[in-house]
């Protein structure tokens, strides 16, 4: 069973989330601020985290800079009110792997859980595999049929990115908001000249497909 560690000042939020969480087959654990999370993390092996960013002491940032810097691996979910691009990009920017906004729908936060946990998995071997197309975080290096696919770093994240999530539709600001700079002023339709490269060089992979969802973003397809 899954371990989740809720951090969440709110009482109420926090106790009606991991009562969710716990009858949807996790094991859940909340705690109202950081130092109750650190206590429970040096007791507990968890394998995920659902934090707040408004705490009272230190806040959901510094937290999850923190928890980042003990362990690279374990899914960061940021559970918050602030809905402003500069908290997104920072938050991002520290190593937090998903962000939703109160109010929350907690159908949706359960689908996003299972995503995570899922990429979680692909994460720690740090290799992806479709069909005959793989990828190699380590190396950054993109193969198909063995051939190896020459791609920028940017092109490679942002592929790694889909395809860890399948089916699973980005938005061209989600996406600049992780891979490009805060500071730069490239506009989001940048995005599109990079799926245009990336498929043109995934042209010959019969394995999946990255799909124009229109007004919103892009999604990887995989193909049966």
């Amino acid at each position: 069973m899954f371990k989740i560690l809720v951090v969440e000042d709110d009482r109420d939020l926090n106790r009606t989330v991991c009562a969710f969480l716990n009858r949807s087959g996790y094991e859940a654990t909340g705690c109202l601020n950081a130092g109750e999370a650190y206590d429970a993390m040096y007791e507990n092996m968890f394998d995920l985290v659902v934090s707040d960013i408004m705490m009272p002491g230190i806040d959901g940032f510094e937290f999850a800079e923190n928890v980042r810097a003990l362990n690279e691996n374990i899914p960061i979910l940021f559970m918050t009110a602030r809905d402003d691009i500069a908290s997104k990009q920072r938050g991002f920017r520290i190593g937090v792997d998903d962000y939703m906004v109160k109010p929350i729908d907690l159908d949706e936060l359960f689908l996003r859980i299972g995503a995570l946990l899922r990429r979680a998995k692909i994460a720690a071997s740090r290799k992806l595999e479709v069909g005959v197309f793989a990828m190699d975080a380590d190396a950054f290096s993109a193969t198909l049929e063995g051939e190896e696919i020459n791609l920028t770093k940017r092109e490679f994240n942002i592929l790694y990115k889909l395809l860890s999530y399948p089916k699973k539709t980005f938005t061209r600001q989600q996406l600049m908001d992780e891979f490009w700079d805060a500071d730069t002023n490239t506009a989001p339709r940048a995005v599109d000249v990079y799926m245009t490269k990336l498929r043109a060089k995934l042209s010959d992979c019969q394995d999946f497909e990255i799909k124009t969802v229109h007004g919103l973003g892009y999604k990887a397809v995989l193909k049966q």
